[in-house]
C-alpha cells in the first residue's frame, strides 16, 4: 500500500511540473514536493535495512536473516505491519525523483536566463466619473481621445502600461522599462516632434538604466520631470485630481542622456536632452526665400535639469530640483506677407527664449499620516501674452491621513491646497498655454474677459491686462476594499482673482466645482 501511495505522489508531481510555469512560488512549490519525496526513500531504505526476510518456500535455498530493529512503542506506527519494498521498487522512485529535479532545475534555469526572466508587466485602469459645474457637464472618462490637457481631464481615466526587463540578477543588472498610456499619457497629449505638432502615440515614458558603480547609474531615454512631490501614477496618488504645480508649473518630460548618484543620505539626478515635450530638437520658421521655401531656425541648445533628495529620517525627504534651458515659442507665418511673428500674442522679438524653473519640495510619512510641501518659481523670456517675460511662483500643501471605520473598513482622507501667481504680463510661460485672445478659458489662467473686452473696446488688444492669480481645494476620501482595488471621491473647488472660467452659457466666472469619483483596479 505506502509503494502506491508513494507513486502516486511522484506521478502526480511530475505533471504538475511539466506544465509548472517559470515563477519562483511555482518552482518552490515544486522544490518542497521533491524534498518530501527524498526524505520518503530515505524512510524506505531505512525500512528494508531492517525489515525481517520473507520466509522461504519449502525447497528453496535460505538466507540470513536481517536483524529486526528494536520496537519503539511510543512511535505512531507501533502495531503495525512493516512495509515490504524492492530494491527494484527503490530503484525505480529514485528514478523518477530525479527526472522531476531536473525538470526543477530546467525551471529555475529559464526563471533566470530564459527570455521571460526579468520580466515583469504592471499596471492599473481607473474608470472616473466627473461631474463639472461651469460647462455643466458629466460623465465617464475612460481611454476617451483627448488631445488637450486640462486639470479636469489630465492623467486619470486611463490604462497604464510599466514593462520591465531586467538583464541579470544583482544591483548591477542594466534593464529597460517601457509605460505606455493610450490616449492619455505624454504621447498623445505633450510629445511634440520638430514643428510642435502633437501626434497619437501611446508612448509615455521609455528607459534605459545601466549601473556604472555601486553608486553611479546611466540612464537615457524619455524619462518625466524631476519636479515636485506629486507623481503621475493614479494608484500612487492620494487625490484624484493633480495639484495646480504638477499640471501647470513644474516641467514636463525630456529626451536625452542622464546619470544617478548616491552617496550616504543624498541622492542625485542629473539629465541632459531636447526641451521638454520635444522628441526632436525644436525647428521654427523664420520667414521664406524667393521661391516661398521656409526659412527656419533650430534650437541647438540642450536643456539640463538636475534633482537632490536628502533622507534626514526614515519619515522624512527633503527634495529640490531646476531646469534651465532655451523654450521655443508658438509661431504663425502670414501667408500674404510670409512674415512670421512669435509669442502668444503675436508681441516677442525671437522665436524662443530662456527658461528657468526651480523648486524645493518635501515628504513626511509615518505610519498611516502623509504630509507634503512644494514651493515653486519659473520664468521664461518673452513668453507672456504682450511678449514680455513670463513669471510664475506658487505653492502646494497636502496632508493624508488612513483610517479604520465600522462596516467600510480601512480607508483615508485627502485635504489639498494650492495657489499658482501668474498674473506679469498677461500671463503664460511654462506649462500654461493661452490662446491668441491671451486666455485659458477651460483652466482659469490668462487676462479676464471683462479687462479683454475694455481693450478691445478702446482699440486695444488687451496687452496692459494682468493674467489671473490662481487657486484650488481638494478634498478626498479613498477607499480600499481589497490591495487591488482603490475608490476616490473628490470634491475641488477653483478659484482665481479674475474672471477666468468660461460657462457652457458663453459668459465668464471667477470659480468652478468639479465632483468626481474614480475606480482604480492594479495589477
Amino acid at each position: 500500500m505506502r509503494k502506491k501511495l508513494i507513486c502516486l505522489l511522484v506521478a502526480g508531481a511530475l505533471p504538475g511540473a511539466a506544465f509548472a510555469d517559470s515563477t519562483s512560488a511555482q518552482i518552490k512549490a515544486l522544490q518542497q514536493q521533491l524534498n518530501a519525496l527524498q526524505k520518503e526513500v530515505k524512510e524506505l531504505r531505512a525500512q528494508v535495512a531492517t525489515a525481517p526476510a520473507a520466509k522461504p518456500a519449502v525447497g528453496t535455498a535460505t538466507t540470513p536473516a536481517l536483524a529486526a530493529a528494536p520496537a519503539d512503542i511510543t512511535s505512531p506506527d507501533y502495531g503495525r505491519a512493516p512495509a515490504n519494498i524492492s530494491n527494484d521498487d527503490l530503484t525505480t522512485i529514485k528514478q523518477q525523483i530525479a527526472n522531476q529535479q531536473l525538470k526543477v532545475d530546467s525551471l529555475e534555469d529559464a526563471a533566470q536566463t530564459g527570455p521571460i526572466a526579468g520580466l515583469s508587466v504592471t499596471g492599473y485602469i481607473d474608470p472616473t466619473y466627473i461631474y463639472n459645474r461651469a460647462q455643466s457637464s458629466s460623465s465617464f472618462l475612460f481611454a476617451n481621445h483627448e488631445s488637450v490637457y486640462n486639470y479636469y481631464n489630465s492623467t486619470f481615466g486611463d490604462l497604464y502600461l510599466d514593462i520591465k526587463k531586467t538583464f541579470g540578477v544583482g544591483p548591477m543588472a542594466p534593464s529597460a522599462e517601457i509605460t505606455l498610456m493610450p490616449n492619455r499619457g505624454n504621447g498623445i497629449t505633450l510629445l511634440q516632434n520638430s514643428h510642435g505638432d502633437i501626434g497619437n502615440n501611446i508612448l509615455n515614458t521609455a528607459v534605459v538604466t545601466v549601473p556604472l558603480t555601486g553608486s553611479t547609474t546611466f540612464v537615457a531615454g524619455l524619462i518625466p520631470s524631476f519636479g515636485g512631490y506629486e507623481v503621475q501614477q493614479s494608484n500612487q496618488m492620494l487625490t484624484l485630481t493633480h495639484n495646480l504645480l504638477y499640471d501647470f508649473s513644474d516641467p514636463g518630460s525630456y529626451v536625452g542622456v542622464g546619470a544617478n548618484y548616491t552617496a550616504g543620505n543624498w541622492a542625485w539626478k542629473f539629465f541632459v536632452g531636447n526641451e521638454q515635450y520635444r522628441t526632436y530638437g525644436a525647428v521654427t520658421q523664420t520667414g521664406t526665400n524667393a521661391l516661398g521655401d521656409p526659412i527656419t531656425t533650430s534650437n541647438k541648445i540642450p536643456t539640463f535639469t538636475a534633482r537632490a533628495d536628502y533622507t534626514w529620517s526614515s519619515a522624512l525627504d527633503i527634495g529640490g530640483s531646476f531646469n534651465i534651458g532655451r523654450q521655443t515659442l508658438p509661431s504663425a507665418v502670414d501667408p500674404a506677407t510670409g512674415n512670421v511673428t512669435y509669442g502668444v500674442g503675436g508681441q516677442a522679438p525671437s522665436s524662443g527664449g530662456t527658461f528657468f524653473f526651480g523648486e524645493v519640495d518635501a515628504t513626511y510619512t509615518l505610519a498611516d499620516v502623509q504630509y507634503n510641501a512644494e514651493l515653486d518659481y519659473g520664468q521664461q523670456q518673452n513668453a507672456a501674452f504682450n511678449g514680455g517675460q513670463a513669471q510664475w511662483y506658487g505653492l502646494s500643501l497636502l496632508a493624508h491621513r488612513k483610517f479604520n471605520m465600522p462596516v467600510v473598513g480601512r480607508m483615508g482622507a485627502t485635504l489639498r491646497y494650492d495657489l499658482l501667481v501668474n498674473s506679469k504680463n498677461g500671463g503664460g510661460g511654462g506649462g500654461i498655454a493661452l490662446n491668441s485672445n491671451g486666455m485659458d478659458v477651460n483652466n482659469g489662467f490668462g487676462i479676464g474677459a471683462d479687462c479683454l473686452a475694455n481693450s478691445k473696446a478702446n482699440g486695444g488688444l488687451g496687452f496692459e491686462c494682468k493674467g489671473a492669480n490662481r487657486q484650488d481645494v481638494a478634498l478626498d476620501l479613498l477607499f480600499f476594499p481589497t490591495q487591488q482595488i482603490t475608490v476616490k471621491v473628490e470634491y475641488r473647488h477653483d478659484w482665481a482673482n479674475q474672471n477666468v472660467f468660461l460657462r457652457n452659457d458663453g459668459s465668464y466666472s471667477k470659480s468652478n466645482d468639479l465632483l468626481a469619483t474614480q475606480f482604480i483596479y492594479s495589477f
